[in-house]
């Protein structure tokens, strides 16, 4: 629409089935730039993809004409698909259902940057679980335990 300008910060908090450890170093950065290839050819700004062995953060500036569940059901599929031709891990790999998206403010882009870089350091300290509850209390968003990620502990 002509004479509409918007930009809206979204990260978005996804896991490895399971919660498993199955994204390992060795090719984790291919599929970071793999998901931010597909965010980007969706038209949508990829500010940073970064994670650990069972999740991922992804830091998008989002335009308001995609759907964010849209972008990230193909992000979701497409990297899976990914990920099992390229033969990384025994059987099959899969993301789990759902995700988070936590939305910030132009002021807070290089914070939410910076706290995404060093995901390998907060993971020394904290769980994926503590993090993501986390957000949840922080950002006050509703949830019910039975939907949350299939914790395997």
């Amino acid at each position: 629409m002509n004479g509409t300008y918007s930009q809206v910060y979204i990260q978005t908090v996804f896991a490895v089935k399971g919660r498993q450890n199955l994204l390992q170093k060795a090719w984790r950065e291919e599929v970071f730039k793999y998901i931010a290839g597909i965010i980007k050819a969706k038209g949508q700004k990829p500010i940073i993809v970064n994670g650990v062995a069972d999740h991922v953060h992804v830091f998008i500036g989002l335009k308001p004409a995609m759907r964010l569940s849209d972008l990230m059901r193909d992000v979701k599929a497409n990297s899976t698909n990914f990920i099992n031709k390229q033969g990384w891990v025994c059987g099959k790999f899969a993301w789990q259902e759902g995700y988070g998206a936590f939305s910030y403010g132009h002021s807070q882009i290089d914070a939410v940057y910076q706290y995404i870089l060093n995901q390998e350091v907060h993971h020394q300290k904290r769980t994926f679980r503590e993090e993501y509850l986390d957000f949840l209390r922080k950002f006050e968003v509703e949830y019910d335990e039975r939907y949350l990620f299939d914790w395997l502990e």
